[in-house]
């Protein structure tokens, strides 16, 4: 049903910009190699007979009227990464977009509902810290405070947008109303679909991260002239806080928690620990579930600094709701999916992506594609021609099976 040949010379082709050394991709923000991309997408935009413009914040969108006055199937991804990272995550999202409209225009398929496939602006938020710019302004919820928000050269969003051409003043105009639903193709960035020996996967929902950090403060003193029954070390209460949250997070299915950062202070060979501070990372697909991993790894944290005697403080850095894949979306792809003679294998995704910025706003799904080894964000990202072929194949008749629901 598509070119995958096109499809895979496509992702080539624009790996070519912004890459490393290490073999890896750097394009961030409102930089050149950003820009060199998106012209370059923005012409395989046009060779599939879309009509093409960027909106005020820089999302690039390529547009397909419909046959009928109907609300707009919305298709995408992004094209920014994070620091050397694979040529797969995101950018293969928008150019299977891209070349189902162009294997549809092919055909000479005319589609009920218009069309609009969305290169987001800096999903990865790798230069301001400050993530889904882009499908922030399309839901609607982009603010001018988050506009201030600087790079580490102490340049503003806004700024960067005024620099690349764009006016700050208008960014609201970027929301898109009258949505019928968003559908993106994905690696995985895991090994559920590996494990299951399947080519692609049916998205159940997007994981909302909510972040803390936990600093424990006791008392540093000699490790050898003081007794064990007397210490309070921060950090064996530390330890033990974050193995107990390993073992809750366990009890749900699709929760995980984790640890990605810790000092220890004063970090010496023979000092007692006096201070630990730790960031935990704690989602899942159900916001109840995710609030009771929080309660009950805060309650425990609670219980060991009483009972040894250690100061607690816990401080949010970040709370994003998670966001459930639309019913009949789900249904119409694991139908797809079971046509190509694939088996059926739904999962949550641990990552975020674009569509969470849609919660509340219109319906989403995602189909994710196999990720070799599971490895992403890494030069050695990969997926192979032919679970490529059947995501997008997958996305093909998806979006022909929505056009007539």
């Amino acid at each position: 049903m598509i070119n995958i040949h096109r499809l895979t010379s496509h992702l080539h082709d624009l790996s070519t910009i912004g890459k490393t050394k290490e073999g890896g991709v750097n394009r961030f923000s409102y930089t050149n190699e950003e820009r060199l991309a998106s012209e370059q997408v923005k012409q395989y935009m046009v060779a599939a007979g879309l009509t093409v413009e960027y909106d005020a914040v820089g999302n690039l969108i390529g547009s397909l009227e419909g046959e009928d006055d109907l609300p707009v199937v919305l298709l995408g991804s992004h094209i920014d990464t994070v620091p050397n990272g694979g040529k797969y995550d995101g950018s293969l999202g928008v150019l299977t977009a891209i070349e189902v409209i162009h294997s549809l225009n092919e055909k000479d398929i005319r589609l009920k509902h218009p069309l609009k496939v969305i290169a987001f602006k800096d999903e990865e938020g790798t230069r301001f810290g400050f993530g889904m710019i882009g499908s922030r302004a399309v839901a609607g919820t982009l603010t001018n405070d988050d506009l201030k928000r600087v790079d580490q050269q102490g340049i503003s969003i806004e700024q960067a947008m005024e620099q690349y051409g764009f006016d700050r003043d208008q960014f609201q105009s970027a929301k898109i109303e009258n949505v019928k639903c968003y559908l993106e193709v994905h690696i995985e960035q895991g090994k559920v679909l590996e494990n299951h020996d399947a080519s692609v996967g049916n998205v159940t929902g997007i994981a909302g991260p909510v972040w803390f950090q936990f600093t424990l403060t006791g008392l540093s003193e000699h490790a050898g002239a003081t007794p064990m029954n007397q210490r309070q070390d921060a950090l064996v209460g530390a330890s033990l806080i974050i193995a107990e949250a390993e073992k809750i997070a366990k009890e749900f299915p699709t929760a995980v928690a984790t640890v990605g950062k810790l000092s220890v202070k004063p970090n010496g060979v023979n000092v007692i620990p006096g201070e630990v501070t730790w960031t935990m990372d704690i989602r899942d697909i159900d916001k109840d579930t995710r609030d009771e991993v929080e309660q009950r790894i805060r309650q425990f944290a609670d219980k060991i600094a009483i009972e040894r005697r250690l100061d607690l403080k816990v401080s949010e850095l970040q709370r994003v709701e998670p966001v459930r894949c639309d019913e009949n979306i789900q249904e119409v792809i694991c139908d797809s999916i079971k046509e190509i003679g694939e088996p059926v294998v739904s999962l949550p995704s641990g990552a975020g992506h674009d569509g969470m910025q849609f919660k509340d706003r219109f319906p989403i799904g995602m189909i994710f594609v196999r990720s070799k080894d599971g490895i992403s964000h890494n030069p050695k990202e990969f997926s192979s021609e032919q679970d490529i072929e059947k995501a997008a194949n997958v996305l093909y008749r998806s979006i022909l099976k929505l056009d007539v629901k």
